[in-house]
């Protein structure tokens, strides 16, 4: 049997441990599929007392992660910090450097410094894997990098993001607002202290920047995703999604259009057939559109030390037995500058919920304002429940396929008009 891959640990929190005792616990198995053993010899972390439920005295200690990176005894590098700067990409470059390969969940970091950080390890004879960066347990990054070479990929769309989903879930559910779901979904450890990463989409647009430059062969672009949040979804939207035969994600959606590249996370109605639909929960989902495979979605835990410990640990099983694809699945100098798609582009049906003041007209200054825009209306339904701050009911419109643009020019010339109280609410359809 070869000699063994020496590996050097850098983040000991809920992965970094899952992935210190799968390896330990899974040894024999694992240099069995790998073809020599696999075991780690060093690991960094910000205290050494800390008690993280496996025996550290086997390991090297070492305070500073980039001595760690550079420690003559370590082959393979895996940084589970997290951040995009800092001591995470300055550990990997070091790794790099020295031609060592790259484990790393750091969807932040690579969505930052993606294309550099590959061009990097090209120069050096090595590369990065990621694979418990999007999506946790599933294995989406090497479904894309991999399995699908064989395919033109035409859209990635999924749900990406565990807490949001069980946000959302529960919200519909028990009929329970946003703010008491987040409360609920903190309490459980799903939810940070400061959440605001994962509910305004910030974690779903790094992943989703991930899997479009996978998917289209393009360089990491994660500035151009357009990116809104699930805190203004109301238990009203909720159940008018279930009363029109839809149900309410947070979806990071990725195609290629006649204008480029368009990639965009944002509560979406979905129809409840679909498989999307069917995923509740802290579960993810991808849906990947391609030829000639067509439609396949895989689904799985997205979160959680074991899911992701398990995506880590096939990545060094992968790097053990001599695999090694470049980062995005094809050279950094051949990966295109990615053509942005503008969002007011963006064509599909639309869901708007105004909350509209109880009087003559009112109607029929919506309706005008939607027909000086072409926008053709499929439904239009009025609650009877009031709300606001004043005499208001909620009108609900539902749209034939239009532009992004005009919604918006619509929505901004009804609020001009003085019929409005409160914000309006326009979530995208997908059928």
């Amino acid at each position: 049997m070869a000699a063994a891959l020496r590996i050097g640990i850098a983040g000991l929190g809920t992965v970094g441990a899952a992935t210190i005792r799968i390896l330990a616990q899974a040894a024999n198995e694992l240099a069995a599929r790998a073809g020599r053993p696999v075991a780690v010899v060093a690991v960094s972390a910000r205290s050494r007392g800390r008690d993280r439920g496996v025996d550290l005295a086997p390991y090297r200690w070492h305070d500073d992660p980039v001595a760690l990176a550079r420690d003559p005894e370590v082959d393979l590098v895996v940084e589970l910090m997290g951040g995009a700067e800092g001591a995470a990409k300055s550990m990997i470059e070091a790794a790099l450097a020295l031609g060592k390969p790259v484990v790393t969940a750091n969807k932040a970091l690579l969505a930052s410094h993606g294309p550099a950080l590959a061009a990097l390890a090209e120069r050096n004879g090595t590369g990065i894997a990621f694979e418990a960066a999007a999506a946790g347990g599933i294995p989406v990054i090497k479904a894309l990098r991999e399995a699908l070479v064989g395919n033109t990929i035409r859209r990635v769309s999924g749900i990406l993001n565990g807490t949001c989903n069980y946000i959302l879930s529960r919200m519909e559910a028990e009929g329970l607002d946003f703010a008491a779901c987040l409360k609920a979904a903190q309490a459980l450890g799903y939810a940070e202290a400061d959440p605001t990463f994962d509910i305004e989409g910030f974690d779903t647009a790094h992943k989703l920047a991930l899997l479009t430059a996978l998917a289209f062969g393009t360089e990491v672009d994660g500035d151009a995703v357009y990116v809104e949040g699930i805190s203004n979804v109301t238990p009203l939207d909720l159940r008018m999604a279930e009363e029109l035969g839809f149900r309410i994600k947070l979806l990071g959606v990725a195609e290629r259009t006649a204008q480029g590249i368009e990639q965009r996370v944002h509560p979406t109605m979905v129809a409840r057939t679909s498989q999307l639909a069917g995923v509740m929960g802290v579960t993810n989902a991808v849906a990947i559109d391609a030829d000639p495979v067509g439609t396949i979605t895989l689904v799985g835990p997205g979160a959680g030390g074991g899911a992701t410990a398990s995506a880590v640990v096939g990545d060094i099983v992968d790097i053990a037995r001599g695999n090694r694809v470049p980062t995005f699945g094809r050279p950094s100098g051949e990966l295109e500058k990615p053509v942005r798609a503008p969002m007011q582009r963006h064509e599909g049906g639309y869901y708007i919920r105004l909350q509209v003041m109880d009087r003559p007209g009112a109607a029929a200054i919506i309706a005008t304002r939607m027909a000086e825009r072409g926008i053709s209306l499929e439904s239009i339904l009025q609650k009877g429940a009031r709300g606001g701050t004043a005499a208001s009911v909620p009108v609900i419109l539902i749209t034939y396929a239009t532009t992004e643009l005009l919604i918006r020019n619509a929505v901004a010339a009804i609020a001009e008009d003085g019929v409005l109280d409160g914000a309006p609410q326009v979530i995208r359809i997908e059928r």
